[in-house]
């Protein structure tokens, strides 16, 4: 074909594609998020075929039960909080009752059965990206006998640990029942918060290791067995850290804590094997079921004794029985009667209840006055 008879046929291809390309919409350049001055924070989703949009969020304060969001001209729906504290959090759209994350994002954090859109607000020189040393969050795929297949987790390495071939301390913290092993170093912005701890000499360095506490499917309204991830915990996990990280493996270079459900597996991991750990910690939560609910008896009763000859063993050793809990937390009763029964056992336990109920506005809070008291 000659030069002057293909121009006509490109230019016929070329408009059959134009004629074919979507025509512009809002969403082209939609700001999705907007953080304002005060710390208002404005949504923004392109939705012009829906009947109803709201923001749900599992810890900015107001959106437990979703924002309706409002309509504009364009097809675009907003909604505008009131202000939010410094942190990090999680949020989807709910678009004709259907969840969605925010696709103009591109931060994730990932839950146990879902994912979140993920957002950050500065203002807390301890968990925000500061200008200083960093360390490494790893996702490390290991071998589970326990469970017969391959599993992750999430594992902190300080600054220069690459470098050297000195030997750290080991710090295993366990999420809770909505979360994954991805959610500390997410939301929870536990590698940040440790590289600014560390920047101000607070704490020592230390290996974090951030283990998937479900072993299979879970969802609310059905029980959790945390038995299996005990016995994973103890056969799997701290096995193939301690071979393959630089690990201290005296129990003053050990620690273990968790929130909700990782607080009461902390106390299944940590109280049977007293001899192996110099630190716990356990963050909205203690044993579940020590407490009935709306005026129910209590559900396990039989915990204290079922481990009566564990809670009797030297505890010389122990230098921190550390808990937390929220005033408002539908936990509360639950940690302070777990704390009541340690301390019944010959535990020096210290307690503290902060302002808030069950949820990462508090957890960061709470890992950051755990973190210093560690390994001194």
């Amino acid at each position: 074909m000659k030069p002057m008879k293909i121009v006509p046929v490109i230019l016929a291809m070329a408009a059959t594609l134009l004629a074919q390309w979507p025509a512009p919409t809002p969403n082209d350049t939609l700001a999705s998020i907007r953080i304002m001055a005060d710390n208002r924070v404005k949504f923004q989703i392109y939705a012009p075929q829906a009947a109803e949009v709201k923001l749900g969020s599992s810890d900015i304060p107001g959106t437990m039960l979703g924002l309706i969001m409002k309509k504009q001209g364009n097809g675009v729906w907003e909604v505008t909080t009131d202000p939010v504290p410094a942190g990090s959090y999680r949020y989807n759209f709910a678009v004709d009752g259907i969840r969605v994350m925010d696709s103009k994002n591109p931060m994730t954090s990932q839950a146990n059965s879902m994912s979140w859109s993920l957002f950050h607000i500065k203002g807390n020189n301890l968990m925000d990206l500061q200008n200083v040393p960093h360390g490494a969050v790893a996702e490390v795929y290991y071998p589970s006998q326990t469970l017969g297949r391959q599993r992750r987790m999430h594992v902190y390495t300080p600054p220069g640990y690459e470098n050297n071939l000195e030997k750290y301390p080991v710090f295993y913290l366990l999420h809770g029942a909505s979360d994954s092993d991805d959610s500390w170093s997410s939301v929870g912005r536990a590698g940040f918060i440790l590289d600014n701890l560390l920047a101000e000499d607070k704490i020592k360095p230390m290996i974090v290791v951030m283990p998937d506490g479900h072993t299979g499917p879970w969802q609310w309204g059905q029980p959790l067995d945390m038995e299996e991830f005990v016995r994973e915990f103890n056969d799997d996990v701290m096995l193939f850290i301690e071979s393959h990280y630089r690990i201290l493996e005296k129990p003053e270079y050990r620690a273990i804590a968790g929130l909700s459900m990782g607080g009461a597996q902390t106390l299944n991991i940590a109280i049977p094997r007293l001899e192996m750990f110099g630190y716990f910690g356990v963050f909205s939560s203690g044993i579940f079921g020590i407490v009935g609910n709306m005026g129910q008896p209590p559900a396990n009763p039989s915990w204290e004794e079922m481990h009566k000859d564990d809670l009797a063993k030297d505890k010389s050793h122990l230098k921190l029985c550390w808990f937390a809990t929220g005033k408002d937390d539908f936990l509360v009763e639950t940690s302070r009667a777990s704390v009541e029964m340690l301390r019944n056992n010959g535990f020096n336990v210290t307690y503290n209840e902060s302002p808030g109920g069950h949820t990462w506005l508090n957890w960061r809070d709470y890992l950051i006055e755990f973190l210093p008291l560690l390994f001194q």
